[in-house]
């Protein structure tokens, strides 16, 4: 009786802060659910409000009202605007959705902090609700009560509406048919808008409201939007009342889960939404193109074999052409010319990285040196997001295995840096076979979503691991690592620059290799026609598990890199912000392109350390504007300047992640062709 008295009051603090959380949750799973959008800017949302709330407030009852209207208005026509972005995007999947959402993120983030600064405000609540009432026994603060009241009312008003009214049975028609919707006189774009508004307005109104409880300041709003993330996934997207239960679950993990097991806490959340995820993937058979759907065109089997032959899909699926003769000449020197065509531009961009130490100062050879771990990171998402088909936001685990297995070695006296490139690739290749099952059976958003509860796991191991990783303090310290060729260690950055250099190359050569030979086309074939693969007999799991074991091994070579060129590592280096980067750079560069993708990991950490350099403070607003531009602009990323009329992939290229196939056109006979 004692320890329940004891816990009692962080249990009612979890269902303030689950209330809170489902509020939020409720706007995020409304525009998901119903709207199609993966919203990451959603925490912005909360944000937007809870700055709003937060300077409005003056301790009286019309200040609490003002702040209310004017918090939810704003993230209302913020939400509405959302809407107007994400219309050019809607036939390009999920994954073009949530770089453009957190570029927006990062943008409004750096906007809100520029105008209401950089600390925590404070909150006023009115006096009648700033004080404390008598609860079994304890004082506990009224305001917080006064909330779990009108969360709980709200969640009944939403479900009325939602079920009850002629609105939400027009909102759930723009979710299941919005062409018997578009027949019946609505219009699905207005629908759509006034979704994605509406969600923006319950985040608003959360955030005004949840000020006291979670007050505005910097990382308030990527703290709301995991959560609301792990709500959503965990109460699914059919039923409110479904949402209220999971947000009471993660309120009581976040406030009595710490009061009674602080060692577990921590890994609770993200653990259950990586388990709720994998079961569910668990029953549904991955099936189709891309890993959903099938495209039309030649036979993909046929396709495979052809290009297994080196010949092209169409020869392949319809056999030599009748009539002509094959020339002794042209055969044997077309692949010569095509070869050097596709490797010029590694060859270029070889000179140029060659020639950097000579024409750069220190300090941007140390970031050439950087950008070159990174770019082994946004090699390795192209492994999986282009030719694996599994777009993943969570490649900064293994990235960070590798990382702080070099700077363990290090300081424990292995300080040969090929040595330490191995034993890190190896311990990565481990931790990746290891979370593998649990990847490759989903597909899609579902793999976005597990990815990124891996990588937030491994993120709360680096926080409580001190022993291992130095906790939120990081590593430095550690001796410099010593070249194979050389006795003593590196220090200058040049040296550092040409050892990462050679890495580089030796690993993107090699990745090459592998894509372009016989397994790299079965892992393509695989990404193109994964229900004829399977129907063929091929193992297509193995191919995933092998595919996402090797990319482990490449994050880990990028991670032992950066500790190498950098001296130091923290939590920073290796958290969602980075994987983030490192799938906009795949986006950059193109999803199946190596040295696109080399090329986007570049211009990522020009932007945020060079050129953010002569606008202290605004890095987050460049990268944010790099984001939305790269999204708009570089549909299919820069191999797709190289494709020819419109950039668009060739036949055999994978089609880009979550991108639906072509949609069917009425013939004149009134069939459907494709």
């Amino acid at each position: 009786m004692e320890l329940l008295d004891g816990h009692l009051i962080p249990a009612v603090d979890g269902v303030a802060f689950g209330l809170l959380l489902f509020v939020v949750a409720a706007g995020l799973s409304l525009a998901f659910g119903t709207a199609g959008v993966l919203n990451l800017s959603h925490g912005t949302l909360y944000a937007i409000g809870a700055y709003t709330g937060a300077e409005l407030s003056d301790g009286t009852w019309g200040g609490l009202a003002l702040g209310l209207a004017a918090g939810t208005a704003a993230a209302c026509v913020a939400g509405a605007g959302l809407s107007a972005a994400t219309a050019p995007l809607a036939r390009r999947g999920h994954l073009a959705q949530a770089l453009l959402t957190f570029g927006l993120a990062l943008i409004g983030g750096d906007l809100l902090i520029q105008f209401f600064g950089a600390d925590e405000l404070p909150v006023r609540v009115p006096e009648a609700l700033d004080s404390s009432v008598t609860l079994l026994g304890h004082r506990y603060p009224a305001y917080r009560l006064c909330f779990i009241v009108m969360a709980v009312l709200l969640a009944a008003f939403g479900t009325w509406l939602l079920t009850r009214t002629r609105m939400g049975a027009a909102v759930r028609a723009a979710a299941d048919d919005p062409q018997m919707l578009a027949a019946t006189g609505h219009s699905p774009r207005a629908v759509h808008t006034g979704v994605l508004a509406a969600a923006g307005a319950l985040a608003g109104a959360a955030g005004v409201l949840g000020a006291p409880i979670i007050g505005p300041g910097p990382g308030t709003s990527e703290n709301v939007l995991m959560l609301s993330l792990v709500v959503v996934v965990l109460g699914g997207l059919r039923s409110l009342w479904a949402t209220f239960f999971a947000a009471v679950a993660v309120g009581e993990v976040q406030t009595l889960g710490v009061s009674v097991a602080p060692e577990l806490a921590p890994y609770l959340l993200f653990a259950a939404m990586a388990a709720v995820l994998v079961l569910r993937s668990r029953f549904t058979e991955p099936t189709g193109a891309g890993h959903g759907s099938e495209a039309p065109g030649p036979d993909p089997v046929a396709r495979l074999r052809g290009l297994l032959a080196g010949r092209p899909a169409s020869r392949a699926a319809a056999g030599p052409l009748p009539g002509r003769k094959r020339s002794p000449v042209w055969p044997a020197r077309l692949p010569g010319r095509a070869a050097w065509w596709q490797a010029a531009p590694l060859l270029v961009l070889l000179i140029v990285l060659i020639s950097l130490p000579a024409l750069l100062d220190a300090y941007s050879i140390s970031l050439a040196g950087s950008a070159l771990a990174l770019g082994l990171l946004a090699v390795s998402v192209t492994i999986l997001t282009g030719y694996a088909g599994l777009p993943t936001l969570g490649q900064t685990a293994p990235f960070a295995v590798g990382a702080y297995a070099t700077a363990n070695l290090a300081d424990a006296g292995w300080t040969v840096g090929p040595v330490q490139l191995v034993l890190s690739a190896l311990a990565a290749a481990v931790f990746a076979a290891v979370v593998g099952p649990a990847v490759i059976r989903a597909r899609g958003t579902t793999v976005l979503m597990i990815t990124l509860a891996i990588g937030e796991l491994t993120g709360a191991v680096v926080n409580q691991l001190k022993s291992v990783t130095g906790g939120a303090d990081g590593l430095v310290g550690f001796p410099a690592t010593r070249a194979l060729w050389g006795g003593e260690g590196m220090l200058e950055e040049s040296e550092l620059y040409n050892y990462a250099l050679v890495v580089a190359v030796f690993a993107v050569a090699l990745t090459l290799l592998v894509l372009r030979s016989p397994a790299g086309k079965l892992l393509t074939g695989t990404r193109g026609a994964e229900a004829r693969m399977r129907a063929s007999g091929h193992p297509v799991g193995r191919y995933l598990l092998v595919a996402h074991v090797c990319a482990g091994a490449l994050a880990g070579v990028g991670g032992s890199l950066m500790v190498t060129v950098q001296q130091y590592l923290s939590p920073a280096d290796v958290g969602f912000e980075i994987a983030a980067f490192a799938l906009l750079a795949v986006v950059i560069g193109g999803t199946t392109s190596v040295v696109g993708a080399l090329l986007g990991a570049g211009l990522i950490v020009a932007t945020r350390d060079w050129v953010a350099g002569s606008w202290p403070g605004h890095g987050p607003l460049l990268l944010g504007v790099l984001f939305v531009a790269t999204v708009y602009a570089l549909p299919r990323g820069l191999a797709g300047l190289r494709g020819g009329s419109g950039g668009g992939p060739s036949s055999d290229a994978p089609r880009p992640p979550d991108q639906p196939p072509p949609a069917p056109t009425p013939s004149p006979a009134g069939k459907v062709s494709p």
